[in-house]
């Protein structure tokens, strides 16, 4: 079996993206998954002897590499859930009741995960407010499951800067 590539976290570029500093001359192309890694593990102990018996990597968010440099990589969250904030009425001047209100079609909105410890930053995201930080390890992962495999726009337009960079390096050797 092949062994995932490995790395770490550069710089956390805002709410969704981070720097990695692995690139296509470590094998990244544009399209991985990668997991952030909680760096420090979390320790096992034996209940009866208190004895370490070993330590586990538990991975903090997955990411998607969006671009490719030879020697670092830009990676975003891309998991996403539909939220109903509520419908809203046409004219609200009116005073519709609570059955009214109730009745009204759901506002669905596209919900993507962050990186942010809470919700209440602003998009530019400082280390103090994320979950991710730089150091923190990354794990290419070798198998997606089906759920990570998403059809959203922006993975499709991801999936087209893939070809787009391909075609780009492949001139520039030609």
């Amino acid at each position: 079996m092949t062994e995932p590539i490995r790395g770490k976290v550069a710089r956390v570029l805002n709410e969704r993206e981070i720097a990695i500093n692995i690139g296509t001359a470590h094998g990244v192309d544009v399209g991985m998954y990668f997991d952030v890694m909680d760096a420090q593990g979390q320790d096992i102990k034996d209940p009866d002897t208190d004895e370490v018996l070993g330590s586990i990597e538990r991975p903090r968010v997955r990411v998607k590499i969006t671009y490719v440099q030879d020697r670092l990589a830009v990676a975003s969250t891309y998991r996403s859930k539909q939220i109903n904030i509520g419908g809203v009425a046409l004219y609200p001047a009116l005073g519709y009741g609570p059955i009214a209100r109730a009745l009204m079609p759901p506002n669905w909105v596209t919900k993507y995960e962050s990186l942010k410890k809470s919700g209440d930053t602003p998009d530019m995201l400082d280390e103090d407010n994320s979950s991710v930080q730089t150091g923190d390890p990354v794990v290419q992962v070798l198998e997606v499951d089906g759920a990570d495999k998403i059809s959203d726009p922006a993975v499709q337009a991801l999936e087209a800067n893939k070809t787009k960079q391909a075609a780009l390096r492949k001139n520039s050797e030609g």
